[in-house]
């Protein structure tokens, strides 16, 4: 391997990697978010259901609000963005368990994985509590759990 292949990232590699974060923070947590805005103000009854039906307590349908309201407004404004990521994670995760588990190894009618939406979201989200923020946060790069 050549000595010039082996250098400290510039200032601008470092740029694109802040806008890039920034992308997927905001495309993320603004597509999570109207997708839990629709679900105020009560739980819809199927999540309700499901709880249910696994013998879990009906409460508990008021964690998806963690993962699809408060961890999207996190990351948008960018404070506690691996904490609101992982709430996402974990969001995307019990949704899978819960309703998709059945498609998990399918297609669907075009081709496509089944679950593609649902694991954009859960790896986008895994994304983000690996890397953080970025510095285009109000955080900032080495803000809290940035």
């Amino acid at each position: 391997m050549a000595a010039s292949s082996l250098r400290a990232p510039s200032a601008r590699d470092s740029a694109g990697v802040d806008a890039a974060l920034l992308v997927l923070r905001l495309v993320l947590g603004v597509l999570m978010l109207l997708h839990g805005i629709g679900k105020l103000p009560s739980p819809p009854d199927f999540i309700v259901g499901a709880l249910a039906k696994a013998g879990l307590p009906s409460v508990l349908a008021y964690g998806v609000y963690l993962g699809e309201i408060v961890g999207p407004v996190l990351i948008i404004i960018g404070v506690w963005t691996r904490l609101g990521a992982f709430l996402i994670a974990g969001n995307m995760v019990v949704a899978v368990l819960m309703a998709h588990t059945g498609d998990l190894f399918h297609m669907n009618k075009e081709g496509g994985y089944a679950l593609e939406l649902q694991a954009m979201y859960l790896f986008t989200a895994v994304a983000l509590v690996l890397t953080g923020a970025g510095r285009y946060s109000v955080g900032g790069r080495y803000g809290p759990l940035n």
